[in-house]
């Protein structure tokens, strides 16, 4: 009869036998992921620049909420210094430049355009304020749609420009959040701290 000293280790290393068996198991039967693709690296970026938290606050996040007489704020130390936008500036320009992208993407005349992208902040009007947000909701998604239904030639061709709008999206979006936390009005527990 073996003792009760040698009976514990058998145990122990039985145990975990079944245990390591057990997950092999359930990893082997796990379904694989599904490589990324192009497309959706592409569509992964886009989604969380608009509506879907992940490493930073999207734009829906960022604005939701605002009054026009909040987008419109600059900190006093920043009025007439140039380069210092108000929230509604900065959602201003990034409708501008989605709708220029979208119309080129969907190969149709982009809005008239001078070149002075400085107008793309300043023909921001107050009163405008809710449409600017479901403007700036509506390209975005419309972007986002063209991404998951173009041909594999035309997200090649265009992957590039996609990329950087995301880009530009995120950069501005950490823009309107930091006038947001000036003036007061983000609330932490809507992710950044």
């Amino acid at each position: 009869m073996p003792s009760k000293q040698a009976t514990i280790p058998s145990m122990r290393r039985l145990t975990l036998c079944l245990v390591l068996a057990l997950s092999f198991s359930a990893f082997a039967q796990a379904p694989a992921p599904k490589p990324a693709t192009l497309r959706s690296i592409l569509l992964e970026q886009l989604r969380s620049t608009q509506n879907k938290a992940e490493w930073f606050v999207p734009a829906n996040t960022a604005v939701a909420g605002l009054t026009s007489d909040q987008a419109i704020w600059i900190p006093a130390e920043a009025v007439g210094k140039t380069g210092e936008h108000s929230i509604g500036q900065l959602a201003n320009h990034l409708v501008f430049w989605n709708e220029q992208t979208l119309a080129k993407l969907k190969g149709t005349k982009p809005a008239a355009f001078d070149g002075n992208n400085d107008e793309t902040f300043n023909s921001f009007d107050t009163a405008a304020w809710t449409s600017t947000v479901q403007r700036l909701d509506h390209v975005m998604t419309a972007i986002e749609d063209w991404v998951e239904h173009a041909s594999e030639a035309e997200l090649a061709a265009n992957a590039s420009t996609i990329a950087h709008i995301g880009t530009h999206n995120a950069y501005h979006i950490g823009q309107i959040l930091y006038v947001r936390k000036l003036q007061g009005t983000w609330n932490p527990a809507n992710g950044v701290k």
